[in-house]
């Protein structure tokens, strides 16, 4: 794996994203196992979050697109419920499973090593520190969806897949009580959403997500507007 410091090697002739994208997309964009919060549309933005985050002037030239492509495409190639005890392990599944994809499709053998990386430490619940560049813009990328509109509407739906109710009836912010995500919708977005612009590893994807997140507060100080004992 490279380190921050090395500049990413350029593409050799045809290993472009113009060549590689729709073949790396139609590997996933058909999978019955993604759910409505990781479908195909999911992984088509976050690989336009990575592109805004490689476009930065900070990155530009160091990290290897090719690597991060593959990567945003198929992160979430192995699907595991979120209240699956294995979820820690989705992302190492992951991994495993791209590489072998990408190896029977001929992707650079050379950028294998780097894009199962980049899959293995992108989840939250894997506790995988990034230990490259690509690795730290996937990571941001695919966080960069869980927060703003989307990131509300996905809460919502894995929320619905669930069963789980979309907040407390009483007290949704949790000032009288504690946070439970596994109970309650809302809970998720406060355990974890509103944490996520702290997380993020580059600067870039920092500056998105704060102006994101604004939305999410601005939701669950609805909430507990709404819901205040005082309106009843």
């Amino acid at each position: 794996m490279r380190s921050h410091e090395e500049d990413a090697h350029p593409s050799p002739a045809g290993d472009t994203v113009a060549s590689w994208r729709p073949r790396l997309r139609a590997l996933v964009a058909d999978d019955p196992a993604a759910d409505s919060a990781h479908d195909i549309h999911h992984l088509d933005r976050v690989w336009a979050n990575a592109r805004s985050i490689l476009n930065a002037p900070e990155h530009v030239g160091r990290a290897d697109v090719l690597v991060v492509l593959a990567a945003a495409y198929l992160h979430d190639c192995v699907a595991v419920p979120k209240d699956s005890p294995d979820r820690p392990r989705a992302s190492r599944m992951a991994a495993e499973r791209a590489t072998g994809l990408l190896r029977g499709i001929g992707f650079p053998a050379d950028r294998l090593m780097a894009v199962g990386h980049a899959i293995a430490a992108h989840s939250y619940s894997a506790g995988i520190p990034p230990e490259t560049l690509e690795a730290e813009i996937l990571q941001d990328a695919d966080r960069l969806d869980a927060v703003g509109a989307i990131g509300l509407a996905r809460t919502i739906a894995v929320g619905a897949e669930l069963g789980r109710p979309l907040f407390h009836p009483t007290d949704p912010a949790a000032r009288h009580r504690p946070v439970d995500e596994a109970t309650w919708s809302a809970d998720h977005l406060m355990e974890k959403i509103v944490k996520l612009p702290g997380r993020m590893n580059t600067a870039a994807a920092r500056a998105i997500a704060e102006r994101r997140i604004r939305i999410v507060h601005d939701f669950l100080d609805g909430l507990a507007e709404e819901t205040a004992t005082d309106q009843v």
